[in-house]
């Protein structure tokens, strides 16, 4: 999950199976990450509201100020 100043977004990110880079806080703190491409996002308002949906997402990077692995309750 990740949340900006103005929306909650949850999506899909790929990560190498093992390696560099494989943990979310690896790939995050990288120095070129301008963007975190997301798939199979959902997008909600900061404050509650509608939620969309996108097959794709680029979430500028410097607009994040949280980010955590997220499972949904089962």
């Amino acid at each position: 999950m990740l949340e900006t100043p103005r929306h909650r977004i949850i999506g899909d990110l790929h990560l190498p199976r093992e390696g560099y880079r494989s943990r979310l806080s690896d790939f995050l703190n990288r120095g070129d990450l301008e963007f975190i491409p997301l798939v199979n996002a959902e997008i909600s308002s900061a404050n509650g509201g509608a939620t969309e949906s996108r097959p794709f997402l680029a979430v500028a990077s410097g607009h994040v100020q949280l980010a955590y692995p997220y499972e949904e309750a089962q």
